[in-house]
């Protein structure tokens, strides 16, 4: 265990060190793109030029953010995109696209990010990646004194060193500041992350105009998954059970009409019917068992969560601490919630373990599904997550996904519940 436990704490050390390379990479980035936009802005008097040059660097601006916003999310810190949508009928270029643009407070403050974004990433991006080097160095320094035989400036608490015995207490130095780059680069990530949150998320007007707008989506997509899962109850009856049943019943008057006849067409004829009723009852049952699993009526989300991981090809752990009823559509939702996010990893992740965090803390029900696979795990690529996005969202939940390239991947999800009444826990047949 402690092994394992060393493991992810160098993997997440060097994974935040190269996040460290990544941030001064952006961070520069933002300078050309504050200059860019400030001669946009200059330019929209002279014959209209910004009309055309501002939605463009606009675009850029807002590329440059969400990626912003994404690597954060490696982090663990969650940044909403803020932005209006577009009004219809605004064409790509022209006086509507400028002013839907100009209009929006979410295009300012990410201007107003652009500087201290940069200025930010590049002195965190240097101290995450400056403690790390510079324990590399106090280790090889050594080596190279005894090399090379010259006399160095010094190290750490020496200085200078001007003998072997000096040059071997680089060696322990050298370690100690390693560890400790390693150890604080995750935390140093993680306050970049926060401070492009002051900027980047959304105001809480913009805030509320994105809840409106969000339930309204939600509302929409809850009437419009409801009757597609009606359509397809619809579809299965008729095309699975009722098939059969119909045969069935066809079958059995046939062998009415044929018992005193011929016994022995009217035997077979009545064997078939038995064999289609067993067919029509397993349809039947999985039908059933698509709406609301047993499993989950009968033991809970706790009890039908661990089953549906003992179902696992990939090595996979639950630790819960939800131990009462909730309200069966909360739980329903969680429940295929976390089937989705299990089967995307058996299907996608390549891992080797994973593990299913279920935690509840007063009315709030917060879900961890993680794996150790390669990451690069996108809501914006069909991967099935923007699909459990919107069933959470249908209930007010949310979702976050910290998946950086090489891994881990964590889907977070969170979810207002409140316990089942006594009556429904007893109807749930669990008592």
């Amino acid at each position: 265990m402690r092994s394992v436990e060393t493991r992810d704490w160098l993997r997440d050390g060097l994974r935040a060190v190269a996040a460290g390379l990544l941030g001064i990479v952006l961070a520069v980035l933002n300078f050309p793109l504050f200059v860019l936009f400030v001669v946009s802005l200059v330019l929209t008097p002279v014959l209209g030029i910004g009309l055309f040059l501002l939605p463009a660097v606009t675009a850029l601006i807002r590329l440059r953010a969400d990626l912003a916003r994404r690597v954060a999310g490696w982090h663990g810190v969650r940044i909403v995109r803020p932005y209006r949508p577009k009004p219809p009928g605004v064409a790509p270029i022209g006086w509507a696209r400028y002013k839907w643009i100009v209009s929006d407070p979410a295009t300012w403050r990410d201007f107003a990010w652009l500087l201290p974004g940069a200025v930010g990433g590049l002195v965190l991006g240097i101290l995450t990646l400056g403690l790390p080097a510079y324990g590399v160095e106090g280790i090889v320094l050594l080596p190279l004194w005894i090399y090379l035989g010259g006399e160095w400036s010094g190290y750490g608490v020496n200085w200078p060193i001007e003998s072997v015995s000096e040059g071997f207490l680089s060696l322990p130095q050298g370690a100690v500041f390693l560890l400790l780059g390693l150890v604080v680069a995750p935390h140093l990530r993680r306050f970049d992350a926060l401070f492009a949150r002051l900027f980047l998320a959304p105001t809480r007007a913009a805030e509320l105009r994105l809840r409106v707008t969000q339930l309204t989506v939600t509302r929409s997509d809850a009437v419009d998954a409801q009757a597609a899962e009606l359509r397809r109850i619809e579809r299965d009856l008729h095309d699975g059970a009722q098939a059969r049943l119909v045969s069935l019943g066809m079958a059995i008057g046939l062998a009415e009409e044929l018992v005193e006849r011929d016994p022995e067409t009217a035997r077979k004829l009545l064997a078939e019917a038995r064999e289609n009723s067993s067919t029509a009852l397993v349809e039947l049952r999985h039908l059933v068992r698509g709406i609301h699993p047993p499993v989950l009526a009968e033991r809970g989300l706790d009890g039908a969560v661990r089953a549906l991981a003992l179902t696992m090809v990939i090595p996979t752990t639950v630790d819960s601490d939800v131990t009462g009823r909730l309200e069966t559509p909360v739980e329903s939702a969680a429940y295929f919630a976390v089937a989705e996010a299990l089967t995307n990893v058996q299907r996608h992740s390549g891992a080797n373990v994973a593990y299913v965090s279920m935690r509840r803390t007063g009315d709030l029900l917060r879900l961890e599904v993680g794996d150790d696979g390669h990451g690069g795990a996108d809501p914006m690529r069909g991967t099935g997550l923007a699909g459990m996005e919107r069933r959470l969202a249908a209930f007010d939940g949310t979702m976050s996904v910290s998946s950086p390239p090489a891994g881990p991947t964590i889907v977070t999800m969170e979810l207002p519940c409140a316990s089942s009444s006594p009556r429904t826990m007893l109807s749930s047949g669990t008592d």
